[in-house]
């Protein structure tokens, strides 16, 4: 990996940890108890329940990436950095620019 293309992924990296930061606000937000005595009805009722465990299962999806996307940061300043953690070839710079958080490449992740 060049430098210009490290220097154009950590750029990526950084713009998903604001954006994952952001919505993961907001999921949190979606996630609070909802109240016994909030007056919806009991279909609605039902339907915030269901909402809500869609939300938070986006949420801790989203936190995991987040983790993941804050562990490539600290692994940007490794000489390994972009490579495979399992068969060491490099991955290639579209996979780590559509997933900047892959820590293996196409082959070693089947």
């Amino acid at each position: 990996m060049t430098l210009s293309e490290k220097e154009q992924l950590l750029g990526i990296i950084f713009s998903k940890i604001e954006e994952l930061t952001r919505e993961i606000s907001e999921l949190a937000e979606l996630t609070k108890p909802i109240p016994l005595d909030a007056a919806i009805g009991r279909v609605s009722r039902m339907d915030a329940i269901n909402n809500k465990t869609i939300n938070e299962a986006s949420l801790r999806e989203k936190k995991k990436i987040l983790q993941r996307l804050e562990k490539a940061v600290e692994l940007s300043a490794h000489k390994d950095f972009g490579l495979c953690m399992r068969c060491g070839n490099e991955i290639p710079f579209g996979r780590l620019e559509y997933m900047p958080h892959t820590t293996r490449c196409v082959d070693c992740t089947g």
